[in-house]
């Protein structure tokens, strides 16, 4: 009878060959290795004193800048215009529904069916009129925020170029875990913005 071999089990024989291979291999893997990590220790030092690397945090600049503080005042204006708007139509429907509970008793079938479908449209319109009025906030938020974040953005390159940086990252976007205050240059562009206007 034939023995069949389980591809999946290794017998004695074949393991022996094996570390007798790695043995064979193992002077040249330290050898490549070596000269690798030589390599990587002379190229390394040339790399980063070729590229001068600095960062903005826009976030913050957005936060901080008067242009970033005045958006979020004139949003906050709206949000509270909005608000009052919003209060006096609610005021209105619980008035109405009051009433509708009031005089159910008194109302015909019809009349009472009538005042509730007032009630409803006015529901409606209400609903959609703070929706729209969300929409309106976050159109306008979006607005402002891309306006300053792309005059920041100009203002960062242009700082970046006149101090000779060849690289500039955004902090925020993941890519900066750690950078030293000698190269964020956020304070600068907060400065740069606040200067401009």
């Amino acid at each position: 009878m034939k023995k069949i071999r389980n591809s999946n089990f290794l017998s004695d024989d074949s393991s022996d060959s094996r570390i007798k291979m790695n043995r064979r291999f193992y002077p040249m893997k330290k050898v490549v290795v070596f000269v690798l990590v030589m390599i990587a220790l002379t190229v390394a030092p040339a790399i980063a004193d070729a590229t001068e690397i600095a960062f903005v945090d826009l976030q913050k600049a957005l936060n901080l800048s008067q242009a970033g503080k005045d958006a979020k005042s004139r949003i906050t204006d709206k949000v509270k215009e909005f608000e009052g708007k919003i209060e006096k139509q609610q005021t209105e429907l619980k008035a109405l529904k009051d009433e509708l509970e009031k005089q159910a008793a008194l109302l015909s079938a019809e009349a009472r069916a009538g005042k509730e479908r007032d009630y409803q449209q006015k529901l409606k319109d209400f609903q959609r009129f703070t929706k729209d009025r969300q929409e309106e906030l976050q159109q306008l938020d979006a607005q402002y925020t891309n306006q300053i974040v792309e005059n920041l953005l100009e203002l960062a390159k242009s700082i970046a170029e006149k101090e000779g940086y060849d690289l500039l990252l955004e902090r925020g976007s993941g890519g900066v875990i750690y950078g030293a205050e000698s190269i964020d240059l956020t304070d600068k562009l907060i400065a740069a913005s606040d200067s401009a206007k």
